[in-house]
């Protein structure tokens, strides 16, 4: 019985020293593997075609779309409001009347002005028969003068009485309701505070009545401090907007020279980017990013930038010389700008040569990276590049 105890003892002590050994092999063959992975493992290369095409150097913003024109109408008349003849959403045309204040005072002021130039008219008519001095003419003159100018003031004040869009497109805020008081003499337009003895029993009111383009559109964005120079009026830009698939293209209006802070606590410049042509698929206040073209020249050379080496002040490419058996030599080239994954070749290459793009070396067996290598480079001839803009391993460097 002691013998049958001691024996159930000793098999989970055994079992708990095998168990540890394993786990110890295993740690070692994990460092070993490390250690072992230090050497990246070759990787298939690639190759590039040299060629020409536009390269373009861009400044980079984000934004948010906006109405291209937003007008906030108000009388320039005071009078009590009569009719309001729109309301948020209606659609108006150029000219269309948007609401009246009463013009009971102001077209009794203009029946007077009219009256008071016929009797200057008919004063300096009467003084020239009776053969009037100079002095009396020029007065007479002067009197003629100052009563058209009080009629043309007066048939504008009647003319204002009638709210009228002064663009196409949609109402969006209706500050005016019959009975307000409107106009700079009653206190009620703009938000502006009663003045003192005023009829405070009639509403008050924003008194504007706001009118937004339809079809075009602004993007309203920041550019970094760093970036501002190279952005001028004119400028083309390229127009990523947030749940569209297709770019659309604008160009640069305006260009604050007062900087704001940005989210970050960064200087940020406005800047204004027309949309080009009438859009009906866009909508005030989405948000969307803008590259703007500052330099663009077409038939540039090229070269695949993975292609690029170092060798101290040297730089050079491996330019295939037998496709079929893969040969290169190492060929030294001058290089301009850069732009996305492409670097300009002022010297050294000629369209249509072929280079080579070293593989994506990483560490362990190579066999099983051979997927994401192709991944890898598919993403980066697509333009997607890296997170954070970086070069992968294996991409750039020096010798082979």
């Amino acid at each position: 019985m002691i013998r049958k105890l001691m024996s159930r003892v000793r098999r989970p002590r055994r079992l708990v020293l095998v168990l540890s050994a394993l786990v110890l092999l295993s740690a070692a063959s994990g460092a070993w593997l490390l250690l072992r992975g230090g050497e990246p493992a070759a990787a298939a290369s690639t190759t590039a075609t040299v060629s020409t095409q536009t390269l373009k150097q861009t400044v980079t913003a984000s934004g948010t779309v906006a109405a291209g024109t937003t007008d906030e109408l108000s009388f320039d008349v005071s009078g009590t409001v009569t009719h309001v003849y729109v309301d948020p959403g209606d659609t108006v045309k150029k000219g269309q009347r948007l609401a009246a204040v009463d013009d009971d005072v102001l077209q009794a002021q203009l029946d007077a002005a009219e009256s008071a130039l016929t009797a200057a008219r008919t004063a300096r008519s009467e003084h020239l028969s009776d053969g009037a001095s100079d002095e009396q003419e020029a007065a007479d003159e002067a009197s003629v003068l100052a009563a058209e100018s009080s009629l043309a003031e007066a048939q504008e004040a009647v003319d204002g009485a009638v709210l009228r869009a002064t663009i196409a497109g949609t109402v969006t805020d209706v500050g005016l309701e019959v009975g307000d008081k409107a106009g700079s003499g009653s206190g009620s337009t703009g938000g502006s505070s009663q003045p003192s003895g005023s009829d405070t029993s009639a509403s008050t009111s924003s008194g504007a009545i706001t009118v937004v383009s339809t079809g075009r559109y602004v993007v309203d964005a920041t550019v970094a401090s760093s970036d501002v120079a190279k952005v001028k009026k004119g400028m083309q830009a390229e127009i990523t907007v947030s749940g569209m698939d297709d770019t659309v293209y604008g160009t640069v209006t305006e260009v604050g020279l007062v900087a704001e802070t940005d989210s970050s606590g960064a200087a940020a410049f406005p800047v204004t980017v027309t949309v080009t042509g009438k859009r009906d698929d866009l909508f005030a206040g989405t948000s969307a990013d803008l590259a703007i073209v500052t330099s663009q020249r077409a038939d540039v050379l090229t070269v695949d930038s993975r292609a690029l080496k170092t060798d101290g002040d040297t730089t050079y490419v491996d330019k295939v010389t037998d496709t079929a058996s893969g040969a290169t030599t190492k060929t030294v080239v001058k290089t301009g700008e850069a732009a996305g994954m492409v670097t300009e070749v002022t010297s050294g290459l000629a369209e249509g040569d072929v280079v080579e793009v070293p593989g994506f070396a990483g560490p362990g067996g190579s066999g099983g990276d051979q997927d994401m290598q192709q991944r890898m480079q598919e993403r980066m001839q697509d333009g997607g590049g890296f997170p954070g803009g970086g070069t992968p391993p294996g991409f750039s460097g020096g010798g082979r």
